[in-house]
Formats: C-alpha cells, structure tokens, sequence
C-alpha cells in the first residue's frame, strides 16, 4: 500500500509578496538595466562627481519606493511591482539639481502620486518623472534647476552610454521610438541652425549630454505611457521634436521636458479614445487586447 501524494504546498504569504515586488514569478527586466545604470552613475560620481550628492539620489529612490507601496496598499489594496518606481527615483535624483534636500522628497513623492491620480481608463497619462520635473522647475525655479552640464566629454564614454543605452531600449522594444526620436531632433537642429545661424554641430550637441541621453532612453520610450501601436509612437515623438525645436527657438532650456509633457499626455488620451470600442469588445467576450 503506497502512501497518498499531497499536494504541493501552496506558497507562503511572505513569498508571495516578494514575488509581486519583484515583478511576479520572473524579475522585472528592468531591474536589471536599473541596477546597471546604478552602476554607472555611482561610478561616475566617485570619479567626476556629476551629482549633487549621493545622499540626494538615494534620499529621492528611497522616497518613490516608499510613495509606491504606500498608495498602492492603501489604493490598491495589493503589493506593487518596484521596478517603475526605482526608475522614477533615478530618474529625478539625477534630473533634479538643487541645494536642498526637500526638492528630491518633494519631487519623487509627486512622480509617484501622478501615477494614482492622474489617470484615464486605467492607464495614468504623464511619464512620472516628466511630470514631477516639470512641475518642480515651474513652481520652484528659485530652487531647482534641471540638470544641464557635460559629465565627459570623453567619446568613449559617450559611446559607451549610447551603447548601453541602445541595449535597454531593444530589450523593452521600443528602439524605434529613440532613433525617430533623434532623428527627428537632428531634423531639427538643422532647421534651427538653418533659421538663427548657429552651427549645426552645437544645435545636436546636446545629444551628447546626460539629459538627453536620461531622456532618450528612459523618458520618452516609457512603455506605460506610450500609445498602443508602432506608427503611432513614432508619431508622437516626432510631434515631440517638432515642440521642442519651437521651445528652443525661444530659448526654453528644458525644452525637452515640456515639449514632451505637453504632447505625450495629450497622444495617451486620444489613443485611449480611439482604442475604447475594441478594448470594450476585447472585455465583453473575456479575451484581452494585445498592445501594439
């Protein structure tokens, strides 16, 4: 007489948990290009000191992770997955230059609160970080500043970056998304340089610098911000560029940053009106939309 099987022990709460804050039963991919980032910027502060403070950037990490599991529990009622908001906190830890403490609190606890209340049909409309940046440089602009200066002007260190960058971008899909998006740019700086007389190789500097890289590769291909097809995120960053060439016409430094949060909110909730009938469809008969 065989003894009878039992079944498998159902996991405990604990792991659960843990599995929901990693991102479910694989870890979140993007975990993986923050702890390289991480890497780099840590890296570099000790050798160049392009932050203001190591303190800062894990004071604004520290804040977007608490925010997160704070309303999503109290929200939500359920654990969240972490990923977005370690981002978020690199994000504007790097992003945000002030001589305070309180901007890097202030300024990761709004991208995460932007998340749970700035939304429309699920889905919430501004890229974190844009959002939060946005709103401290025009609130606040005696006390914070963007981040604007050269960390090397090293080409292997800019071919590195571009290198990584690229990597990240391909492995979350969205590497058509940056290459519209500088090519777009570089379009352009042509016509800028074309219209005011400046060369054209100091109108696609900036390409080159820190802000741009943060904002190719992590702002304007964030995938729960994005709209749901192909042609329609080229679109929309392309528009971007077209806003931002308008912006610095008239000298606007962080023109990337508002040309963005203007027109990536606005593309979302069209998308998201357009989409509406089939999603509703999708729904009645128990099956799902695939994203673009």
């Amino acid at each position: 007489m065989t003894a009878p099987t039992l079944p498998p022990a159902a996991p405990s709460l604990a792991r659960k948990d843990l599995r929901a804050l990693l991102g479910g039963d694989r870890i979140d991919p993007r975990y993986y290009s923050s702890a390289l980032i991480t890497a780099v910027l840590v890296s570099a502060q000790l050798t160049l000191g392009v932050l203001e403070g190591l303190d800062r950037l894990a004071l604004a990490i520290a804040t977007c992770v608490v925010t997160e599991l704070v309303l999503s529990r109290i929200l939500l009622g359920r654990w969240p997955n972490l990923a977005s908001a370690y981002i978020s906190g690199i994000s504007v830890g790097i992003l945000v230059r002030s001589l305070a403490l309180w901007p890097f609190v202030i300024g990761a606890a709004l991208a995460i609160m932007s998340k749970y209340v700035l939304r429309l049909r699920g889905r919430h409309l501004w890229n974190p970080s844009n959002f939060s940046v946005v709103l401290m440089l025009v609130t606040a602009p005696a006390a914070v500043n963007a981040l604007s200066r050269q960390w090397s002007n090293s080409p292997l260190a800019i071919a590195i970056i571009w290198a990584f960058g690229l990597l990240v971008v391909w492995r979350v899909s969205r590497l058509h998304v940056t290459l519209t998006y500088v090519a777009a740019f570089c379009a352009g700086a042509a016509v800028r340089s074309w219209l005011t007389g400046v060369p054209l190789l100091a109108e696609i500097g900036p390409l080159t610098g820190p802000m741009y890289q943060l904002f190719i590769f992590f702002m304007v291909t964030d995938p729960p911000t994005g709209v749901s097809t192909r042609a329609g995120r080229m679109g929309v960053v392309v528009l971007v560029a077209v806003v931002e060439t308008v912006l610095r016409l008239f000298e606007q430094v962080n023109a990337p940053f508002y040309a963005l949060f203007l027109v990536g909110p606005l593309a979302l909730a069209i998308d998201l009106r357009r989409t509406a009938p089939a999603r509703e469809v999708a729904a009645g008969r128990g099956g799902a939309l695939p994203v673009g």
